[in-house]
């Protein structure tokens, strides 16, 4: 008699170990790197802040004579330009960054642009195009020297040889003396500036409140040209309280201290323009909170933490 058998359950064939192994580690390694993404700074920081230059900023580095890039230098002939007296470009060599935010900086009273050519290599090494210039005239008052600081920056983003590594809605204006009370002058007819730094600023007018750009006002505790009583303190009073701003008092300086290489004046100037015109958050350290008295510092005022 011939017998007939049932179909055996057909299951499907199992996974061998070592395959079911090499699943399991590879979605482990897959969470773990979405759990790294999530966490590294690094990569966020990236995606947050295009702007960023160089390494992460320790207190060595920005109060060093040279920061990371190699830089170059342009002189730009007064008789190739109008509405300033011409000067020198300062710019990192390298193009593998893309554009750099750029600042114009303007010597004071009597004053040529050599007066404050040291804050040209320093500030490109870390990161900025930087364009020292001269005025039309040693005697320009500081109204003018704001519209030539202006002229300047045009003429920088528009025209110059470099204008390609420029980015021109990162811009910010510095001054010395009269070129400090020249730098809010710019600041105030152009509110699209980022930064702003009056270094022993001299002006007749002692009131800002229409400024809205970021402004540091330096000054000097034995300043006698531009006391700080009459000039830098009710600059810095007058900002609006809404303003991002800083007041730095140097110890022991005098009004022509911003004249020559200064530390201090470095330190918190680089700080100031990363933060402000790059919107690096990571130099907000040594700004917030606000630095303590010291050899180099008689007072620290400020805004913080900052907002922009």
């Amino acid at each position: 008699m011939q017998q007939h058998r049932l179909p055996s359950r057909q299951h499907p064939p199992r996974p061998s170990r070592s395959r079911t192994l090499t699943g399991l580690l590879a979605s482990a390694a897959a969470t773990a790197g979405l759990l790294l993404t999530a966490l590294a700074p690094g990569a966020e920081a990236v995606a947050a802040n295009p702007y960023e230059r160089g390494p992460a900023p320790t207190n060595a580095s920005i109060e060093a004579s040279r920061g990371s890039y190699a830089t170059s230098q342009t002189s730009v002939s007064s008789l190739a330009v109008s509405g300033f007296g011409g000067g020198t470009i300062y710019y990192p060599t390298s193009t593998a960054d893309g554009t750099f935010g750029a600042v114009v900086i303007s010597p004071g009273f009597t004053a040529y642009q050599s007066s404050i050519a040291w804050l040209g290599p320093r500030l490109a090494s870390q990161g900025f195009v930087v364009f020292t210039i001269d005025t039309n005239t040693t005697l320009d008052q500081p109204d003018s020297r704001g519209r030539q600081l202006l002229s300047a920056l045009d003429y920088l983003t528009q025209r110059s040889s470099v204008r390609t590594r420029v980015d021109a809605s990162r811009l910010g204006v510095m001054g010395h003396s009269m070129g400090g009370g020249g730098s809010l002058e710019a600041a105030k007819s152009r509110t699209s500036l980022k930064a702003a730094i009056p270094l022993t600023g001299w002006n007749t007018d002692k009131t800002w409140p229409e400024l809205r750009t970021p402004t540091l006002v330096v000054g000097a505790d034995g300043d006698t040209v531009a006391p700080v009583g009459t000039h830098s303190e009710p600059f810095y009073e007058s900002l609006p309280g809404s303003l991002d701003k800083a007041y730095l008092e140097l110890r022991g300086a005098s009004h022509f201290t911003p004249n020559s290489s200064n530390t201090t004046i470095a330190k918190y100037s680089l700080s100031w323009l990363k933060r402000f015109i790059d919107n690096d958050t990571r130099y907000e350290q040594f700004l917030c909170p606000i630095p303590r008295p010291s050899l180099t510092i008689a007072e620290y005022r400020g805004t913080c933490p900052h907002t922009s």
